[in-house]
């Protein structure tokens, strides 16, 4: 089962960012799930599928976006590197 989201814009803001309708209206899907995932609210798969894509494209597709793919902070790496 699918449900849907309505979101209300301006009938003239996909011109304003040079954007088919439908451009613009996947570019914002990719954001909010950007943002979902990036929060640690969706995993990457289920990311993935909000955007109707794969896990592995959406990853790659993280940086279009300034989110990294893996959000581990300096001590996390050195604990890691530590324990390998």
């Amino acid at each position: 089962m699918s449900l849907q989201l309505k979101i209300d814009y301006p009938a003239t803001l996909p011109d304003a960012l040079q954007k088919t309708r439908e451009q613009f209206e996947q570019e914002a899907k990719w954001a909010m799930a950007v943002k979902l995932f990036e929060m640690k609210r969706l995993s990457s798969g289920m990311a993935a599928e909000l955007v109707g894509t794969d896990r592995v494209s959406f990853l790659l597709n993280l940086h279009h976006y300034g989110v990294a793919m893996i959000d581990l902070t300096e001590d996390e790496l050195l604990t890691d590197v530590e324990n390998a």
